[in-house]
């Protein structure tokens, strides 16, 4: 169930066949995997790095490259239908249609004036999205709603720097991570408008939220124990001195972005080298997986699905299929 794909810089050969190496690593797993390679913007003098827009089949354990990009692309959301994929590159989101054969990016109905990043979804009634991004003048992130399709964007978390990261399962909330007072803590605000709510007061850095199966559980990633590790806490806060939060990993791996699965058997999640800091590197990573059972975690040590080069931007938000057989992930290659 483990395979490893772990492209290095600099190295042509290497780079070359990534994805050989990828489909050859596989362990006890037959893939199916395949690369469509089509045109796509140039990448920044900045950033020469290529993407791969990968699906990963808990069922046989197999991968399949969606699409394949010489530029930046980062954090996968599946569609409630399961149709298509949003993802962000260059400050744009783009809809990957999954029934097309060369799965072609296309743009999102807002409008250059948003710089978006790579926090967003879609909500569970797959009317609105929620999305996080600079713009009109603004400092740092916030975090926008607008129609599925990008359209009437509005603002609804004026603080800066704040990042959107759940949908609650009936839809009503949305959890964010927001730096406040020099502190990262973890918010929700209600979709139809209303005051926001701090859910954690802890001085440790807090983030990534994303909602259990029933809505009861926030899970996170927290700094608290002295490493990112992930965490829960029951979705109305953590109540108080943030006594009512849970750990739930306990290793020698700096862990990031937990996501439940829609129902609620697994929690895949992005673990990190020892040390590593922050979230912002791309390295060497780890993908995985605990099973969940209820509100109970069913094992102390998680799975390894896949090592690779990776990281910020690999699976920053919920990208479950909706069956929750499946999910989106982005590995990186840098280019010379």
């Amino acid at each position: 169930m483990h395979f490893s794909i772990l492209p290095r810089k600099s190295k042509d050969a290497v780079r070359c066949c990534l994805f050989a190496c990828l489909a050859a690593a596989l362990l006890h797993a037959s893939s199916g995997a395949e690369t469509n390679q089509v045109p796509a913007p140039a990448p920044t003098a900045a950033m020469h790095i290529r993407s791969r827009l990968t699906i990963y089949d808990l069922k046989d354990k197999s991968l399949h490259v969606l699409y394949t990009a010489d530029k930046l692309i980062q954090s996968p959301n599946w569609s409630r239908d399961g149709s298509y994929l949003v993802a962000n590159s260059d400050g744009v989101l783009y809809r990957f249609n999954m029934k097309d054969a060369t799965a072609s990016p296309v743009p999102l109905a807002l409008d250059s004036s948003y710089f978006c990043n790579n926090d967003h979804g879609i909500s569970p009634d797959s009317k609105l999205l929620a999305f996080s991004a600079i713009a009109k003048g603004a400092a740092a992130s916030q975090v926008y709603l607008a129609n599925i399709d990008g359209s009437n964007p509005r603002l609804i978390v004026p603080e800066t720097p704040s990042y959107f990261h759940g949908w609650s399962p009936d839809g009503r909330w949305l959890a964010i991570v927001s730096e406040r007072a020099g502190n990262y803590d973890i918010y929700r605000i209600p979709v139809a408008g209303g005051p926001q709510q701090r859910l954690t007061s802890d001085p440790g850095h807090d983030d990534g939220p994303d909602y259990s199966k029933d809505g009861k559980w926030i899970y996170i990633n927290s700094d608290r124990s002295g490493r990112e590790q992930i965490w829960r806490f029951p979705a109305d806060g953590a109540g108080e001195h943030d006594e009512k939060a849970e750990q739930i990993t306990r290793d020698d791996f700096e862990n990031w972005f937990p996501h439940p699965s829609p129902d609620g058997k697994w929690l895949v999640f992005l673990s990190f080298p020892m040390g590593t800091p922050g979230h912002n590197a791309r390295t060497e990573i780890r993908l995985r997986i605990l099973p969940l059972k209820g509100n109970a975690i069913m094992a102390t040590q998680p799975q390894v699905l896949a090592e690779f080069f990776g990281g910020q931007g690999t699976i920053n938000v919920n990208s479950w299929s909706p069956d929750s057989t499946r999910f989106a992930f982005v590995s990186y290659e840098m280019l010379p």
